[in-house]
């Protein structure tokens, strides 16, 4: 085809040349014969290229082949000399965390007044009470966490409040984690929220509630968190269980005492969790504190000090014991439409030692507590963006001791009266990062019940990591 196409193109070049001939037969032989010269000509030059071009391509070919070879050797020799020499260190400045900030706003108004609040049978501390009446930004979060290497992981979450018009910074956690131990190994060291219960070690802006349960306000003053290493181990099983231990300053309340040189608190703790079908899973939790306690301060009954409380403080031996069950549904596994969640804890605490109030002179008791409580609350997603919640709170308290006036002039004579609540909320969530929520509570904490509702927006900025189950 190509040999055709080149001679008809020489055939039309020569012609003009040979016009002025055409009358002539012996010149038409020889132009003919010229041409058959030259069509022979350039067909051998064709062929001759041809076989050039196709020799090219097979060296062109053993090459690519020959170099394939030779890189995938060396890539070989490369991986087997990574793996016998430790891995390079990462540059100075290879850091690059991820940063979050929760905002935390509210809107409260209360039949009773904040400033009296008080829970029969309890020795109150912490953050435990209703909260600041109108408007706060009463509990922000700035969350800094990164991978160090390749072996340890850290995080700090520091709390911006609001009290009586001041800020205040508030160091809520602060620890190393490791990354790699293996065999299902975890150790944690630093400051951290304890494994007790089940509701202690989320942050409070995925509460599914704008305040803590009435167990949580009286034994932890709404949360326990403490210094020290946490040890746990997720079992190779089918079934989800998680088995762990903390050894604790005990600084923080409830323990308040740093005993022992700061190695004063202990918690043990064990949870067991699976699915039933695609619709359903559920996780059932046991926990166990000890702390000895040493001048544990808390505040009495206002009236008894002409409208100041009391400073009361507790040494002696405390233990608390909790259970806390959860079960979750959504259809077919896929909770963004609807969704169903019931969560319950139990805890019980018994207390052995000395109760102190501040006077001149100092009124003392011996203690012998036993106090329990628990809530149940049902959270229900009913179309995207939207929830409805309800909960209840009880608590009871069996407290004796040498000295019933100073008990009583304590806080710590319930007087037959068990602390309770209901709590119905309504909330929006626009996205996984911004929620506004209305909360109403019947509050009968104190023989006069108490009206309290809440207006309040949890909004998250930046890269924040998953919440626990």
């Amino acid at each position: 085809m190509k040999t055709s196409t080149l001679a008809v193109s020489m055939t039309l070049a020569l012609l003009p040349t040979f016009a002025s001939a055409a009358a002539n037969p012996d010149e038409l032989a020889a132009i003919r014969q010229q041409i058959q010269s030259l069509q022979s000509d350039y067909e051998r030059r064709i062929q001759a290229l041809e076989t050039r071009l196709a020799q090219a391509e097979a060296e062109t070919q053993a090459a690519k082949q020959a170099a394939s070879e030779a890189q995938s050797a060396a890539s070989t020799s490369a991986t087997s000399s990574a793996a016998a020499a430790p891995p390079p260190r990462s540059a100075a400045n290879a850091f690059n965390p991820a940063i979050s900030l929760i905002l935390d706003g509210k809107l409260t108004q209360f039949s009773n007044d904040p400033e009296e609040y008080a829970l029969p049978g309890f020795q109150l501390g912490g953050e435990a009470g209703p909260g600041d009446e109108g408007f706060s930004v009463q509990h922000s979060e700035l969350m800094i966490s990164a991978n160090a290497d390749d072996m340890f992981f850290g995080q700090l979450t520091a709390a911006i409040a609001s009290h009586e018009g001041a800020t205040e910074i508030e160091l809520e956690e602060a620890y190393i984690e490791t990354a790699a131990l293996g065999n299902g190994l975890n150790l944690r060291g630093g400051r951290f929220y304890s494994g007790i219960g089940y509701l202690n070690q989320q942050h409070t802006h995925a509460w599914d509630f704008a305040d803590a349960p009435l167990v949580y306000r009286a034994l932890f003053g709404d949360q326990l968190n403490d210094d020290g290493v946490q040890l746990s181990w997720l079992a190779p099983t089918d079934l989800y269980f998680n088995v762990g231990a903390e050894w604790l300053r005990g600084g923080d309340w409830p323990a308040a005492g740093d005993a022992h040189d700061g190695t004063g608190a202990g918690t043990l703790f064990a949870k067991l969790g699976g699915d039933v079908g695609v619709s359903n899973s559920w996780q059932l939790g046991a926990s166990h504190w000890r702390a000895d306690v040493v001048d544990r301060a808390g505040g009495g009954h206002a009236h008894e000090h002409g409208g100041e409380a009391a400073e009361v403080s507790f040494t002696g031996d405390s233990q608390i014991s909790a259970l806390d069950f959860v079960w979750k549904w959504a259809p077919g596994g896929n909770a963004t439409r609807t969704n169903f969640k019931f969560q319950a804890e139990y805890f019980l605490r018994d207390e052995e030692g000395l109760i102190s109030i501040a006077e001149d002179p100092i009124e003392e008791t011996s203690y012998d507590g036993e106090q329990d409580g628990w809530y149940a609350q049902a959270i229900y997603q009913f179309m995207p963006r939207w929830r409805a919640g309800l909960r209840y709170d009880r608590l009871t308290a069996d407290n004796s001791g040498s000295d019933a006036d100073v008990l009583a002039e304590a806080g710590l004579d319930a007087a037959g009266h068990d602390p309770n609540r209901y709590g119905l909320m309504f909330d929006y969530s626009r996205s996984e990062f911004s929620r506004i929520r209305v909360q109403y509570n019947r509050d009968e904490s104190q023989t006069d019940a108490d009206d309290q509702w809440y207006l309040q927006y949890v909004m998250s900025l930046g890269a924040h990591g998953s919440h626990q189950y």
